[in-house]
């Protein structure tokens, strides 16, 4: 917000205030994001509305992979991913949020995904110890 105040006069056209902020955050979050490079970035991520189910503790158990997953991949794999499934924005507006060609994050998605895919394979062939001595 503070960027926002300071580079508020060089917004020549005030009726794109919105994709200009919008635009401002998103840099702001990719900077942030190649500072922390070799660190672990933890993104809590909370459901709009989720459909109530029985048992709970499945889909927690998935989150938990799915955010080891993401956890996983370089930030500009992780924007693409965010901003297409988590935040819905199709791939044509992802592409101008990022300032990369649309084949860019198509590649770009494709190659999270699989690299989210090994990940996820990876977790399922072996079980993680609790413990007790016990396997999840």
């Amino acid at each position: 917000m503070v960027r926002a105040w300071r580079d508020l006069p060089g917004l020549r056209d005030p009726d794109r205030f919105t994709p200009w902020l919008h635009r401002l955050t998103v840099n702001a979050c990719l900077d942030v994001a190649r500072r922390r490079r070799r660190r672990s970035i933890e993104v809590e991520l909370t459901p709009i509305a989720m459909p109530s189910v029985a048992d709970d503790t499945a889909g927690l158990a998935d989150r938990e992979l799915i955010d080891g997953a993401l956890r996983r991949l370089e930030p500009e794999f992780r924007a693409v991913i965010v901003l297409h499934y988590f935040l819905g924005m199709p791939l044509q507006d992802v592409a101008v949020s990022l300032r990369i060609p649309v084949g860019t994050v198509k590649s770009r998605l494709h190659r999270s995904l699989r690299a989210m895919r090994v990940t996820l394979e990876e977790a399922e062939e072996s079980p993680e110890a609790v413990p007790g001595g016990q396997f999840a």
